[in-house]
């Protein structure tokens, strides 16, 4: 294993079972967990986010959930600089960092390192915004199309926070974000074993994720976001709010869609995710996959987690 410290990633699809398989393999080795999940890091918005309990967290607590508030914004850049933070204080303590969750653009971050962007103008962020009021992002995404079309490809004309970014940056830096995203940062300093846990069969993973949505409204999901949408100060174009699930119950509390359909969306989007999220890890190398379901599955990981910890020893 070489000199670098030993840490684990356990990746896969929402709904999968990635959770229990990080508890079980926390009950038998020295192991603490770091959520890799662009939604776990909001406050007050658990429910839809299948954030682990209270009680769940006593028994295997989770670092970098409960972050940030719903109003604010937390990059990959951020996330990185986190982990890597946590990463070193679980590894110096003698333990084993173990990243679990379905964000692939994290994992991706912290396994390569990042490239140099621009930080944030407030100013030429607040004038591509009024440009998209006045002419519409379908006009920014062919304005980005022209300087940049390989981000054009990639960013869809109906997420403005990606698309302004990438106007963004070229504004400031005279180089497109394809040019500056060629060269990577600091590679991850440690020696990372690779899990992903999915269905066999793309039907059962359809079924626990409906299974889900429906615990989770039975649960008191819409009172959940009912909460965040009275607040006041905030809208369905922030990065919480348009997490899966919860942007299609704010559509219903504003009126633009019945309960069924806002369930029938909600299903809908949590399958769309499911499904980038695979499309990610079959692309991704040196993966050790492991099949939902499988009750052999945890003694897997455990035996290659183990293993790889006692060669370090």
């Amino acid at each position: 294993m070489g000199t670098k410290p030993l840490a684990i990633f356990l990746m896969g699809p929402t709904a999968s079972g990635k959770t229990g398989l990080a508890t079980e393999l926390c009950r038998q080795l020295p192991c603490e967990v770091i959520s890799v999940d662009s939604a776990l890091v909001y406050k007050g918005m658990n429910i839809g986010t299948a954030k682990p309990t209270a009680e769940e967290q006593a028994v295997t607590p989770h670092r970098l959930i409960d972050l940030i508030d719903p109003a604010d914004a937390y990059s990959a850049a951020d996330f990185r600089k986190d982990a890597l933070a946590a990463m070193a204080e679980i590894t110096s303590a003698g333990r084993i960092p173990l990243l679990v969750g379905g964000t692939m653009l994290y994992f991706k971050a912290l396994l390569e390192g990042l490239s140099p962007l621009p930080p944030a103008d407030p100013g030429i962020r607040a004038g591509i915004e009024r440009e998209a009021t006045e002419h519409g992002w379908q006009a920014l995404h062919a304005e980005l199309a022209r300087i940049d079309p390989v981000s054009a490809a990639r960013i869809h004309p109906n997420d403005p926070q990606r698309l302004s970014r990438a106007l963004e940056v070229f504004r400031i830096s005279g180089k497109t974000l394809t040019e500056l995203t060629a060269s990577k940062g600091d590679p991850l300093p440690y020696k990372v074993l690779q899990f992903a846990i999915a269905p066999a069969e793309r039907a059962e993973l359809h079924l626990r994720i409906a299974e889900r949505f429906h615990l989770m409204l039975e649960q008191g999901f819409e009172q959940e976001v009912r909460a965040l949408y009275e607040r006041g100060d905030l809208h369905p174009d922030l990065p919480s709010i348009r997490c899966v699930g919860y942007r299609q119950m704010w559509d219903y509390l504003a009126g633009n869609v019945g309960y069924d359909e806002m369930v029938q969306r909600g299903i809908a989007a949590t399958r769309q995710l499911a499904k980038r999220q695979l499309t990610w890890l079959r692309g991704w190398s040196g993966l050790n996959w492991l099949e939902t379901g499988d009750k052999d599955a945890g003694r897997q990981l455990v035996e290659q987690v183990r293993l790889a910890h006692l060669t370090k020893q």
